[in-house]
Order: C-alpha cells, then structure tokens, then sequence
C-alpha cells in the first residue's frame, strides 16, 4: 500500500468513528486553492467538526502526528474552513478544529486518536 492510499484509508477510519459518535459527514477532502480540509462533519449538538487527518505507519516515530500541523498549516485549515462556512450558509455555527491520529493495526483494523480542540481559529 503506497503513502497516498494510507492516508485516504486512514481519513476513512477517522470519518467512520466520527460517524459511530453520531456525527455527520459533511465533506471529505474538501479542497479550494488556498487549502484542503480532510474531514468536516456535524456532531448531534450542532457543532461544525474539522479534523485534519494524520496517517502513520510507524507507532514508534518520535514525533506524534499532530506535531506535524503546524501553525502555518492551522492557518491554512482556519482560512478554508471560513470559506468552506461560507459557501454552504454555515458561517454562524460554532467550529472546532480537531486532529485524528491514525495508525493501522494488524489485521487491517486502525487505532484512531481523536485530539478535540487542538487548535483554534483567532
């Protein structure tokens, strides 16, 4: 399995918990020239979800997934979230910006770590 099939099988685990917490799939790779959005969903409360899916392969790296969303890339998320909001008449409703850590275990099945709030929009 190549880096890009990881990484699109991994953004299907992380949507598929979302989705067992109840939540709704809205868009999955959303993207516009400024930027891309790997998940954005709707828990039962109300609350838009954008998750920035991190795949690994290896549990072992020394550096955790979310260590690689850097400000730089919160900025991009925050600015195509924005845009996303406002193009489907969603700019009231309140955001959360989360991370999903992914790896696989044996036997295809996948570990997802869900960071809520791990940035915010300013």
């Amino acid at each position: 399995m190549d880096r890009a099939e990881t990484g699109r099988r991994g953004e299907r685990a992380a949507a598929r918990y979302y989705i067992q917490q109840g939540c709704t799939l809205l868009a999955h790779n959303y993207a516009i020239r400024q930027g891309e959005l790997d998940l954005v969903l709707k828990d039962p409360e109300g609350t838009i979800i954008v998750c920035e899916v991190k795949t690994r392969t290896n549990p072992q790296a020394v550096c955790r997934p979310a260590q690689s969303v850097t400000k730089a890339k919160q900025r991009r998320i925050i600015r195509t979230a924005a845009f996303y909001l406002q193009q489907t008449g969603q700019s009231e409703c309140l955001v959360r910006f989360d991370v999903a850590e992914v790896t696989p275990l044996p036997g295809g099945r996948w570990m997802v770590h869900i960071i809520k709030r791990a940035f915010e929009a300013r």
